[in-house]
């Protein structure tokens, strides 16, 4: 079994990214939870368990422009297919974060909650979480000023500062109110 999860929804820029995870149905790591309600020391630390010990694990990710080409919903969904094709083992049935189902032959099952009801997906949720961080926190230094490895694109009043002070990057989407009223 596999979850998926994915991350990055609400942000004004960046990718969305998700994550794909198979985890031994023997296996339970204890304190795997939903992404958000876990302290970034506490991810990072899950991060490395969930790498140790999952049979499989895939991460996709869709940029800003494609995001504003087919919508944010699409690009989740997009993101999910990939990183479920990408899995080095094909799983027997897979729980989507969600109540919509991903463009992909597997047999799945839609978990409202997941990350919060499903060790699988909550796992998935850790990885994709920590993945994207790392591209921000990497954009923070391409672009001095935005503060994107603390806000990781997520639409602060300082993120939102910075738009109106430094302009709109080539990583913000365009389409996203609170970018869409500077652009």
């Amino acid at each position: 079994m596999a979850g998926v999860d994915e991350v990055g929804r609400g942000c004004l820029a960046g990718p969305v990214v998700a994550c794909a995870v198979v985890i031994p149905p023997y296996e339970r790591i204890p304190g795997v939870m939903d992404s958000k309600a876990l302290a970034p020391s506490e991810r990072l630390r899950l991060h490395g368990i969930i790498m140790e010990r999952a049979w499989a694990v895939a991460l996709a990710e869709v940029p800003a422009e494609e995001i504003d080409r087919v919508n944010i919903r699409r690009a989740s969904l997009e993101a999910m297919r990939q990183a479920i094709e990408d899995l080095a083992v094909r799983p027997d049935l897979v729980l989507v974060d969600g109540n919509a189902q991903v463009d992909h032959p597997a047999p799945q099952l839609m978990v409202v909650g997941g990350d919060g009801l499903s060790q699988c997906i909550a796992a998935a949720s850790i990885v994709a979480k920590v993945y994207r961080d790392r591209i921000m926190e990497g954009y923070d230094h391409r672009y001095p000023g935005y503060d994107f490895a603390r806000h990781k694109g997520y639409p602060t009043r300082a993120h939102r500062d910075a738009l109106r002070r430094l302009g709109v990057l080539p990583i913000h989407r365009r389409t996203f109110r609170g970018v869409s009223d500077v652009c």
